[in-house]
Order: C-alpha cells, then sequence, then structure tokens
C-alpha cells in the first residue's frame, strides 16, 4: 500500500499537490503546523479541506516555539507585510527555519507511518525570495533525512518548476480549479479565496489565474511539457 504525507497549509499549493496525490497514493495523510502564523485561519481552513478531500489522517503540530525564535511578517502582527523587500534582499514574510523544521518533522511522522514520500508545495519558478523553497534547499533536505533515518524517503514538490499559471493548470487537471479558487487560504491578510488583492502572495496567486484563464491550451500544453521533463 503505497503512502505519502503531504505538508498542508490550507493554501492553493499545498492543496494542489494534495488533490494530485489522492490520485496516486492508496493513503495520503496532511500535516499541518500551527507556529503562531498571522493568518492563523489557514489552520482551520486546512482542517476543513482535509475532511472534505478525504485524508486518512490530519494532524496538526504545535510549533509555536518557532514563533518566539524567527521575527517575521507573518510570526508578528506589529509588523505590516510590506511588498519591497528588506535590506537583507529577503521579503519581510520570510520565517527563517520554516521549511527545515517542517520537513524535519514531515519526515519523522512519514517514517511513524511507513509512507514512501512526503509531498510540500515549494516553488522555484515563481521565486517570492524564500531561500527554503530552492531545490538545492529540497534536495539537501532529502539527504539529510534519508542519511538521519537510514531509511529511503523521498522529498517531491510537485510545483518546483510551475509558474503560478501552470499551477492553475493542475487544479484544472483535476477538476478542482473552482475549490481551489474559492475556498483556499493563501491570503497573507487571512481572507479566504480571493484574499485581499494586494499583498505579495495575492497578487501573484491572481496574476496566475488571469494567465492562465487568458490562454488555456498554451499553459496546458507547457505543463505537460514540463511534466513530462520532470517525471
Amino acid at each position: 500500500m503505497s503512502k505519502a504525507v503531504v505538508v498542508f497549509s490550507g493554501g492553493q499549493d499545498s492543496t494542489t499537490c494534495l488533490i494530485q496525490a489522492l490520485e496516486h497514493y492508496d493513503e495520503v495523510h496532511g500535516i499541518t503546523f500551527d507556529y503562531g502564523q498571522r493568518h492563523r485561519q489557514e489552520i482551520e481552513v486546512a482542517k476543513q479541506l482535509g475532511t472534505q478531500l478525504g485524508l486518512s489522517s490530519h494532524k496538526v503540530l504545535d510549533v509555536t516555539m518557532l514563533n518566539e525564535l524567527a521575527i517575521s511578517a507573518l510570526t508578528r502582527d506589529s509588523i505590516q507585510v510590506s511588498n519591497e523587500l528588506m535590506d537583507n534582499g529577503l521579503p519581510n514574510t520570510f520565517v527563517p527555519g520554516r521549511n527545515i523544521l517542517f520537513l524535519t518533522l514531515a519526515g519523522i511522522f512519514a517514517y511513524q507511518l511507513g509512507a514512501e514520500a512526503v509531498i510540500t508545495g515549494v516553488c522555484e519558478t515563481d521565486f517570492s525570495g524564500y531561500p527554503d523553497c530552492r531545490n538545492d534547499f529540497v534536495e539537501a533536505m532529502a539527504s539529510a533525512l534519508v542519511q538521519g533515518m537510514d531509511r529511503p524517503l523521498e522529498l517531491l514538490t510537485p510545483l518546483m518548476w510551475l509558474n503560478k499559471a501552470e499551477t492553475w493548470a493542475l487544479a484544472d487537471k483535476y477538476n478542482s480549479l473552482e475549490l481551489i479558487r474559492d475556498e483556499t487560504l493563501t491570503c497573507y491578510n487571512g481572507i479566504i479565496g480571493t484574499g485581499c488583492k494586494t499583498c505579495p502572495a495575492c497578487l501573484l496567486r491572481q496574476r496566475g489565474l488571469d494567465d492562465y484563464l487568458s490562454d488555456k491550451k498554451q499553459v496546458q500544453l507547457a505543463l505537460s511539457a514540463k511534466s513530462s521533463k520532470h517525471s
């Protein structure tokens, strides 16, 4: 029986990955992290979607110690989300160490379940300035987890080389475009669906949707080509 763990925030990317995983694995288990994030409603959205989509199990972990250590617009209500980069070249929504911690804990969860893969929705193509969304980082984490637990484990990133329009095309491929559009939470300000329309996450998401809807056939062909190349 094939099993996978999906790092699941209830946002566009992780929900798309989850829907795809349900088509390819006998069991799909979700893991969601409560780190005291600004848009805390995402935890409830993830719970609701997990039940709706039929996860085999869904674990919500309290990792609020990350909030104490990582100062970011996503961990401090007093810091306004900005569309500008900080002096260090990173967006102020970057949470240092977040994906290191998340993938480590997801790997431990996969070990206990006997799952062969951890799936995460990080993406390098639509790079938002997060160093822990790069392919080199994921490959390094995968190697560390395999060596540290002495057990085969894949870290899969279905969206790594897709732009946002192609991510929408992938959701549409699984007949889930409307669900992703209307029921997920990507907005840094915690507004479900179309979001606040002004934060970086909302702008990226809407631009991708507009690009997809303006030329579906071409975007679907691009998705198919990339899927074949990286399969």
